[in-house]
């Protein structure tokens, strides 16, 4: 009787010990979730992102909206092993960045582990993400920004507007710090580009024509087809987010399919009952403002709160495009503030409401008796929206003095980046 006891006892005081070993050891379906995750981020932008851009811009532009998506992945794919991963993962500098021990990812090794999955494919999973959110911005934009000068923003906008967000909310900095909840990327990606995709184009100014032409899309069918393949990749994207193949993946696999459905339905019902056709451009447009403000929630709420957040969603991003924008008087030319800058700021505060522990133990939010979460939630907002705007309107007068001038030849632009810039067509038009 007293041998078992000793055996009992010995047995608890090993299970923390063995409990904290397992956290740092390998576990191939963790990382085999992560993988396949990585690879459905990857696909959201050099294939989802830029047909779902692309057919919305004018067919003397398309080609010109393709490359400029393609360039802006290729280059995060570089900028981030070389230093774009130690500033947002490295360790912490006072809260605002990271530090410069892992240049060149210098002591990451193919031993190295981020949890229970290798930091490799953490570090490419986190550089998708960077890649698609540089590629977001360029929704406000196209039909009129040089081609070398969207290279150079991409390069110093996600060396000084993204990494230092993404390191505040994720890599230990001070939202983080405060309790700020972004499963994956209300402010790091979706307020983040909206806002700086609002600046660029104030600062670019009006298409050549706008509201004063009509600026037919070149192909619904290629951004229909885009929707589908970003809603696909978003599973990545969220679930993917969560790190470990477990429930809380599950459920916020689950609440991103929710959400999206619902915003397409909200969005084309209340298009239906505005204009009086229910269009395949609003359905694809209803898709992604779902997808967009779940996403810093997925990983916190219910399925029940999903469908309240993608109702909102829907109605919201649906207003901020029929609306607001001609209210305001802006020319968001593929409407990336309105979508997902707004629906992204719908998300976030959505999130402080809805955030429910028995999802997620790390999250509690109004509604399950803790107000604080949504204040802390809202002044992660300002402080993004802040962070964003300024910083990128230094990052744009930059690269306008770098590259001189952001803006192409009126000839050129009347005439089509396809042809002017790159010398291609991707129609053949009569």
């Amino acid at each position: 009787m007293k041998l078992r006891s000793l055996i009992i006892s010995a047995a608890a005081l090993l299970i923390p010990f063995s409990k904290a070993f397992a956290a740092d050891t390998l576990n191939s379906g963790d990382t085999a979730w992560m993988i396949v995750s990585t690879a459905l981020v990857m696909m959201m932008t050099p294939a989802g992102l830029a047909l779902f851009y692309g057919g919305m811009s004018r067919y003397k532009n398309l080609l010109n909206t393709l490359a400029m998506t393609f360039i802006s992945y290729c280059l995060a794919s570089v900028i981030w092993v070389i230093w774009g991963y130690t500033l947002s993962f490295g360790p912490d500098k006072a809260g605002i960045i990271g530090g410069f021990e892992n240049l060149f990812l210098s002591g990451i090794g193919i031993d190295s582990l981020s949890g229970t999955i290798p930091t490799y494919v953490f570090i490419i999973f986190q550089m998708t993400f960077a890649g698609i959110t540089v590629a977001l911005v360029l929704g406000s934009i196209v039909d009129r920004m040089k081609f070398s000068a969207w290279i150079v923003f991409t390069i110093l906008w996600i060396t000084f507007i993204y990494c230092p967000v993404a390191h505040w909310v994720w890599g230990g900095g001070w939202l983080g710090k405060m309790g700020a909840l972004d499963f994956a990327g209300g402010n790091v990606v979706h307020i983040n580009a909206g806002v700086s995709g609002l600046v660029l184009a104030l600062v670019l100014g009006k298409r050549i024509g706008y509201g004063k032409e009509a600026m037919f899309p070149s192909s619904i069918t290629l951004t229909a087809l885009g929707a589908a393949l970003l809603w696909f990749g978003w599973f990545g994207f969220n679930a993917g987010s969560q790190l470990a193949a477990d429930g809380i993946a599950a459920s916020a696999f689950l609440v991103t399919n929710t959400s999206a459905a619902t915003a397409a339905l909200s969005w084309m019902f209340a298009e239906w009952l505005v204009s009086k056709k229910p269009t395949v451009l609003g359905l694809a447009s209803g898709i992604v403002a779902g997808l967009v403000a779940i996403t810093p929630a997925a990983g916190f709420v219910d399925m029940p709160a999903s469908l309240i957040i993608g109702f909102v969603a829907g109605i919201l991003g649906f207003y901020c495009v029929s609306k607001l924008k001609h209210k305001i008087g802006y020319d968001d030319s593929l409407d990336a503030f309105g979508v997902h800058g707004m629906c992204g700021l719908w998300g976030a505060i959505a999130t402080g409401i809805f955030a429910n522990p028995a999802v997620n133990g790390g999250g509690t939010g109004l509604l399950y008796g803790n107000p604080k979460q949504l204040l802390i939630q809202i002044l992660s907002i300002i402080a993004t929206i802040l962070f964003s705007a300024v910083g990128t309107l230094i990052v744009v007068y930059l690269t306008g003095f770098l590259t001189h001038g952001l803006r192409v030849d009126q000839e050129n632009e009347i005439e089509g980046l396809d042809s002017s810039l790159h010398g291609e067509r991707a129609f053949e038009i009569d």
